[in-house]
C-alpha cells in the first residue's frame, strides 16, 4: 500500500498552509496513496507568540483542521495532520495536537504532545516550550489503511518509553511528525528513527517541516519512511513537496518473527545501586 508524505515549508498565514495541505491530499489520491502523512505544526509555524497566538484557534473554529477534514473527504484520502497549534481547554495553554482523519473527513484520533522541549543552552538561549504549550496526557493508537498508527510528535521521538507503549498496544506503524533544527537533525534524526523502527520490529513514517521559514528559523527536512528492519524506504531530502513510499503490512510478521523483541519484553525490576 503506498504512503504519502507532504515534506513543507510552513509559514505564519494558516490559509497559506490550509492551501498547500489541500494541494497535498489532492495530488496524493491522485497518485494512489492510501494515506498522507504532513509534519508537525502543518498549519502554522511562528515562533513569535503574540502574532502566533492571533492566528490559534480552538479546535472546533481552526481553519486548517477544517480545510483538511474537507479535503480529505473529497478526495476519500486518510490524512494524518502532523499537529496543528490550538487552543487549550485547561490552563490558558496551547495544545499541540495531531489528528488521524479518514477518508469521509472524520477525525479519528487525536494526540497531544506528550513531551515538551524545555533546556537552558550554553550559549545562553533558552527554550521554554512548556511556557506556551500544555503537555498531553495519554497516548493513542488508531486503525488505519496502512495498519495500527501509534502517535507521537517531534521532541517525543528521544523518549523510547512512549514507543514501547505503542507497540505493546498493538502498533504495527509509528508516525512522528516533527519540524527538527538543522543541528539535531544532522545528528539524531536517520538515527533515532532507525532505532523506533528496529526496536519493535515497525514501519516508520516521518513527515518533516524543512527549509528556511518565515519567522526565521530553519528546519533540517529529510521526511523519512523506515520499515521494521531499519531499511529507509524514502528520504524526502530538503525539497518541499509529496513524497511516497510502499508499506507492506507482512513486512511487520517477517521481521518479528526473526527478531521476536517484543515477545521478549519483560517488565524492568527495580535497579540496585551498588556504591
Amino acid at each position: 500500500m503506498k504512503a504519502a508524505i507532504l515534506q513543507m515549508t510552513s509559514g505564519i498565514d494558516p490559509l497559506a498552509n490550509a492551501r498547500a495541505l489541500a494541494d497535498g491530499i489532492a495530488q496524493a489520491a491522485a497518485r494512489g496513496a492510501a494515506m498522507l502523512f504532513t509534519p508537525e505544526m502543518s498549519g502554522l509555524l511562528d515562533r513569535k507568540r503574540e502574532r502566533a497566538a492571533a492566528n490559534i484557534a480552538a479546535e472546533g473554529d481552526d481553519r486548517v483542521l477544517a480545510a483538511v477534514r474537507e479535503a480529505a473527504a473529497k478526495h476519500g484520502l486518510w490524512v494524518h495532520l502532523g499537529s496543528l497549534a490550538l487552543k487549550g481547554e485547561a490552563d490558558g495553554r496551547f495544545v499541540n495536537r495531531g489528528f488521524v482523519i479518514d477518508g469521509a473527513g472524520e477525525v479519528r484520533a487525536r494526540y497531544d504532545k506528550l513531551h515538551l522541549f524545555d533546556v537552558d543552552l550554553p550559549t545562553g538561549e533558552r527554550w521554554r516550550e512548556s511556557d506556551a504549550y500544555a503537555p498531553g496526557a495519554g497516548a493513542a493508537v488508531v486503525a488505519t489503511p496502512l495498519g495500527k498508527l501509534g502517535l507521537a510528535i517531534c521532541y517525543d521521538l528521544r523518549f523510547p518509553d512512549l514507543f514501547r507503549a505503542l507497540t505493546d498496544a498493538g502498533a504495527t506503524l509509528l508516525s512522528v511528525p516533527a519540524a527538527f533544527t538543522r543541528p539535531t537533525g544532522a545528528a539524531h534524526w536517520h538515527v533515532l528513527l532507525r532505532a523506533r523502527a528496529i526496536e519493535a520490529g515497525v514501519h516508520v513514517i516521518a513527515a518533516a517541516q524543512t527549509g528556511e521559514h518565515e519567522d526565521g528559523r530553519a528546519t533540517y527536512g529529510h521526511s523519512l519512511a523506515i520499515d521494521p528492519w531499519g531499511e529507509v524506504l524514502l528520504d524526502m531530502g530538503e525539497g518541499a513537496g509529496l513524497g511516497f513510499a510502499e508499506i507492506d503490512p507482512s513486512r511487520v510478521t517477517d521481521v518479528r518473527s526473526r527478531v521476536p523483541a517484543l515477545a521478549h519484553r519483560r517488565a524492568i525490576p527495580p535497579v540496585e545501586i551498588v556504591t
